[in-house]
């Protein structure tokens, strides 16, 4: 397989980082945005509003959604957020061709459906071949060439290898798996540990409380991604605890910012978190699983105003004492 052309769906920070690190791979780039204005002004000043200290590597082309041409690429990224990945993807899975791979760079669920992404990309583009890419990486680092090391996931394992391939480069290294939803478990559920560690620092309850809640964080992870079927592997991997460290102790994350803000009694600022739309969802998907997330559980009633923070707080220090596991 081919591939040496690769389209970027999504002109936000995660998007332009990806297109960024995909050139220095050496690969025809192509920066699709939904925003033609954002797009047009992009390609002109080689500068992205939403990272605006790192320029938009010259060997990029950036193109406007709608007239991207899906049929001359090998392989698409979709880096945008998992609330609007369906819509993106929507706009062209008609002019996609049979077997092309549409690589999932959100870490979420869908809300209404409650369906991972890759599950997402077989509803909306049934004849793509789904794959999935997470892991431990801030955007502007991304960007900038600073290095990052991933996990990209498909169901073929030969698939996997080579996208793997074809993407990395001396500073962006993707390790390939086949373990789809382990990866995708990884980066769904840790936003929502990261809002939590949020919360403590905001709070100033102090390293350890946060570290006590990391790890805390790390055992509900893993009993969940356990009973959906994911490899502890994965889950001691790059996509899982790699990840999960990452979020949990940098203010770049969003998902720490917003439970910062939380913590504080602050308005959280308007900046997109994946995890706030993906806490109900997981708790929701562990209660069918029967696996106990009190944290997870804690943050979502948090979220939809059933609880405070003092109350949540309140709630995970009075919990019984038990065998640790």
């Amino acid at each position: 397989m081919s591939l040496e052309r690769i389209a970027i769906v999504g002109a936000g920070a995660w998007g332009t980082a990806l297109a960024n690190a995909v050139a220095r791979a050496g690969r025809a780039v192509t920066l699709a945005g939904r925003d033609g204005a954002h797009v047009e002004a992009m390609a002109r000043t080689r500068l992205s509003r939403y990272l605006p200290g790192s320029p938009i590597d010259a060997r990029v082309a950036c193109t406007a959604l709608e007239v991207l041409a899906p049929a001359a690429q090998d392989a698409i990224l979709l880096a945008v957020p998992a609330q609007q990945s369906r819509a993106a993807l929507a706009a062209i899975a008609a002019r996609l061709p049979a077997g092309m791979p549409v690589i999932a760079c959100a870490k979420g669920i869908e809300r209404s459906t409650r369906k991972f992404m890759t599950e997402m990309i077989a509803d909306c583009a049934p004849a793509a071949r789904p794959a999935i890419l997470s892991g431990p990486g801030f955007a502007e680092e991304v960007a900038r060439g600073l290095p990052t090391a991933v996990t990209l996931a498909a169901g073929d394992e030969q698939l996997a290898a080579t996208l793997a391939r074809a993407l990395g480069s001396a500073t962006f290294r993707p390790y390939h798996s086949t373990d789809v939803r382990g990866v995708e478990i990884g980066g769904a559920a840790k936003n929502v540990f990261a809002i939590a560690t949020g919360i403590v620092a905001g709070r100033r309850l102090g390293a350890s409380a946060a570290a006590a809640l990391t790890t805390r964080g790390f055992a509900e992870l893993a009993r969940f991604g356990t009973a959906l079927g994911a490899r502890p592997e994965t889950l001691t991997g790059l996509s899982g605890l790699g990840d999960l460290i990452l979020t949990c102790a940098s203010a770049q994350s969003r998902n720490f910012s917003l439970g910062v803000a939380l913590g504080r009694g602050e308005a959280p600022a308007r900046r997109l978190a994946e995890g706030a739309f993906t806490a109900a969802v997981v708790v929701e998907l562990a209660q069918r699983a029967k696996v106990e997330m009190p944290i997870a559980i804690a943050v979502a009633g948090i979220l939809d105003g059933s609880s405070n923070v003092d109350q949540a707080i309140e709630n995970l220090l009075t919990r019984p004492f038990r065998k640790e596991g």
